[in-house]
């Protein structure tokens, strides 16, 4: 729809760029009452620099079109706190965008460091719950070694904490290799019930 349609010759607008930034304020001022044709000319005219304004901060065009459509909304809601006396309206205009632009910038860098605050505190309570799981096991552990005898202790504890070979545990411990086999075979059957270890 053209800016000057269904408007008298005598009224409607100029087409030079100056002209039209003079009737914003008018524009407005009947926006400001609830004019609907008003509001539609007005953005037909500032459409454009709102959206370069947006675009200029977020970059990103879906989210430019969207907090455009919003300073429109806003322009529309508070036409009547525009005063002329304070500034030019397409200034006003262009405030406004720049404003929702800049929130929406910080908008989307705190709900950023809230998703990485909550990726840390996941990571360190998956930390926490990971030693305290592996202090538990390793508690059972050395319940269950308790509950072996002293050479199924020894043969166990060097040849699995030790890196001890079977022949290894046999010399450090003076007794025959069978022996040690025999000793490690019952220590583990021990320890893997102890442990709840299914076959």
């Amino acid at each position: 729809m053209r800016l000057d349609e269904g408007r008298p010759p005598h009224e409607a607008g100029p087409a030079t760029g100056e002209a039209r930034a003079g009737e914003l304020p008018v524009l407005l001022e009947r926006v400001a009452r609830g004019d609907r044709d008003a509001f539609e000319h007005l953005c037909q005219q500032i459409a454009a620099p709102v959206f370069g304004t947006v675009r200029a901060v977020l970059r990103d065009l879906p989210q430019s079109e969207e907090v455009a459509q919003e300073v429109l909304v806003e322009v529309w809601q508070s036409a009547s706190r525009f005063d002329p006396r304070r500034g030019g309206a397409l200034a006003w205009v262009t405030t406004i965008a720049h404003r929702r632009a800049v929130d929406r910038v910080r908008s989307e860098q705190r709900s950023a460091q809230r998703e990485l605050r909550a990726a840390a505190h996941t990571v360190a309570y998956d930390e926490v719950a990971e030693t305290a799981q592996a202090n538990l096991d390793a508690e059972r552990v050395r319940r269950c070694l308790r509950s072996l005898t002293d050479l199924q202790r020894e043969a166990v504890t060097l040849a699995y904490y030790g890196g001890y070979t079977y022949r290894q545990v046999a010399a450090l411990l003076g007794v025959a290799a069978g022996t040690v086999n025999t000793r490690m075979r019952d220590g583990l059957i021990r320890l893997r019930d102890c442990l709840g270890v299914e076959r």
